[in-house]
């Protein structure tokens, strides 16, 4: 499972457990094969990594983050409506999706909702055109 961040994809590890479960069998197998001193390091350099960006992702309002993500929902319709071969299914479920994120959260975005509003705007009208000049005869993806 990967974060995704305005820094990037992260992978994402499950938080450590505290204790084990009383009903775990003592003979477990081992989840994690023996790593070689590299592979060691690396994961260590990458849980850090992950740590750093937990703690960016704490300091950071959630409205922001969210708005962040409503963009890449964005970006996601925008890619399939100016594809060589338009994927006008694909293109509705993530305008519909940018359209229930922004109704369900109506007011809590905080300064970044305006944008995002003119961006469904735009997305809306971009789709209506290219719908109109393939006369919706893309095939669905």
């Amino acid at each position: 499972m990967t974060l995704w961040t305005p820094g990037g994809e992260h992978p994402v590890d499950p938080p450590p457990a505290e204790t084990a479960p009383e009903s775990a069998p003592e003979t477990a197998p081992e989840l994690t094969p023996e790593l070689t001193p590299e592979e060691a390091a690396q994961l260590s350099a990458m849980q850090t990594e992950m740590d750093e960006v937990r703690q960016q992702l704490l300091a950071a309002p959630a409205s922001v983050v969210i708005a962040n993500h409503a963009m890449g929902i964005y970006e996601l319709a925008a890619i399939h409506l100016t594809a060589e071969h338009p994927g006008l299914p694909e293109a509705v479920l993530a305008i519909d999706a940018l359209s229930a994120l922004l109704e369900g959260l109506e007011g809590r975005l905080g300064e970044p909702e305006a944008t995002l509003r003119e961006a469904l705007t735009h997305l809306k009208a971009g789709y209506l055109e290219v719908r109109n000049r393939t006369d919706g005869a893309a095939e669905p993806r």
